[in-house]
């Protein structure tokens, strides 16, 4: 039987979605869309797994990727999920040097790392950034910073989703505010109202775009002056290779694959964020290694391997 890659579904309007339609939509040869004529099982949702059927994870070839792995929130329960997944795991995907060193401490099992790839016909820069903020409302002299993310808990609204740094965000920006009369924060995303409430109670400047495509989201990236990742811990942040591709400047903490992808001097900790600097150039070079169909070949590598 030839190789035939499925990927189980995910259906949460979450990055992983477009990760596996792009797949399918790149490899469709060594693929399938039904688990059944499969070889290959791609768990890309690890706390998904358990809606596989038994059948398949005993019959298949099983590839699990795993994102991050929070040890502060791994008790009990998790540690015995986990190992309910990994007796049928053939091999890992890790996605990020950081989620390796992770991974390592839980299992004795094969680990590949590889970070996804990136769509260059999504992300990419735009020449005439100035008739681009003219297009959203801002003059060539405001210093537009931006985050993209979500910074509440999916429960309720008002409270911050810690691991994503929405306080340690707010925190730099108050600073920055206090010397940059022209600053103005750029949000897009859902769930962003921990920011809004406190960037209408202290004062700061922002504006709000709903996030209507990738084309729209693409245009913002390229109005910025500066993107700021705050995370406490990430799997990606996926935005770092799009500002990468966008030569959008960006400042990072050391999360996920910020190490893979960015200048060792744009990685700051709390403390040093204002001695820290981007380079453009370094992201977008490292970024566009993982360009599609480069950037899925080491996926298939490890498929075969």
């Amino acid at each position: 039987m030839s190789m035939k890659i499925y990927i189980s579904k995910v259906n949460e309007s979450w990055v992983v979605d477009r990760f596996r339609k792009e797949w399918y939509k790149y490899n469709s040869d060594i693929s399938t869309k039904f688990i059944k004529r499969s070889s290959n099982l791609w768990i890309i949702a690890p706390w998904l797994w358990e809606k596989t059927p038994i059948k398949f994870l005993e019959e298949k070839n099983v590839v699990c990727t795993i994102h991050h792995i929070d040890f502060e929130k791994f008790d009990k329960k998790e540690e015995e999920n986990f190992y309910k997944l990994e007796k049928f795991v053939d091999k890992f995907h890790a996605i990020s040097n950081k989620t390796f060193d992770q991974l390592n401490k839980l299992t004795d099992k094969e680990i590949h790392t590889i970070p996804f790839w990136i769509n260059q016909n999504i992300w990419f820069s735009i020449d005439d950034k100035s008739a681009l903020r003219d297009k959203f409302g801002f003059s060539q002299d405001d210093f537009l910073v931006g985050s993209f993310q979500r910074d509440t808990e999916g429960y309720d609204l008002k409270s911050p989703k810690l691991i994503k740094g929405p306080d340690i965000f707010l925190d730099l920006i108050k600073k920055m505010n206090e010397n940059k009369e022209n600053l103005i924060v750029v949000l897009t995303g859902k769930r962003r109202q921990y920011l809004i409430d406190n960037f209408e109670k202290f004062g700061i400047k922002y504006r709000y775009f709903e996030m209507k495509n990738f084309n729209s989201v693409n245009q913002l990236y390229n109005i910025l002056d500066l993107y700021i990742v705050s995370s406490r811990i990430e799997g990606g942040p996926q935005a770092i290779v799009e500002c990468g591709l966008t030569k959008t400047p960006i400042l990072s903490t050391d999360v996920g694959i910020a190490s893979n992808f960015l200048d060792p001097k744009s990685i700051y900790s709390v403390n040093n964020f204002f001695n820290a600097e981007t380079n453009v150039d370094y992201a977008y070079k490292k970024s566009k290694e993982i360009t599609i169909p480069n950037g899925m070949n080491k996926f298939k590598e490890m498929f075969r391997a």
